[in-house]
Formats: structure tokens, C-alpha cells, sequence
């Protein structure tokens, strides 16, 4: 799976960081948890990009991911 900013395609390392800001403060790969800060649990729904300094919804920086089925079902189990 490839990783890059959705706008200017910059590809970030396993050592870029990202700030929970505003928040707890925690500093951590946000890929490495897809957006989910591991300090306090808030979900990023968009990142921002240390190239070209714009906010992107952050599952569009994935690329190649494997298509999924949403169904109801799997829409209730999440609501749970």
C-alpha cells in the first residue's frame, strides 16, 4: 500500500510526525494508526500535509487499498 498526500502526491517516512493539536498534545506517525491519536483516542478525519501544508481527508492519502463491501450490517457492528 502506498502512502501520499492526495494533493501534491509527497510520500511521508515512518519518522514524519503529526501533533494531536488541538488535543492531548501527542506526537505520532499518524499513519501508523490510520488517524486515530494513540494518546487520547480522537480520530483525524483529515491530515494535513507537511509539503504542501494542505488538509486532505485522510483515507484518501491511502492509495491501492483493496475494495470493500459496506453493507448495514457491518454499519451497525461499527455503531456498537
Amino acid at each position: 500500500m502506498r502512502i501520499a498526500c492526495p494533493k501534491c502526491e509527497w510520500e511521508p517516512t515512518a519518522s514524519d510526525l503529526w501533533a494531536c493539536v488541538p488535543g492531548c498534545g501527542n506526537v505520532w506517525n499518524t499513519f501508523e494508526t490510520m488517524g486515530r491519536c494513540p494518546g487520547c483516542g480522537k480520530v483525524w478525519r483529515e491530515t494535513c500535509c507537511h509539503q504542501c501544508a494542505k488538509w486532505s481527508p485522510h483515507f484518501d492519502w491511502y492509495h491501492d487499498l483493496p475494495e470493500i463491501e459496506i453493507t448495514e450490517e457491518s454499519l451497525e457492528t461499527a455503531r456498537n
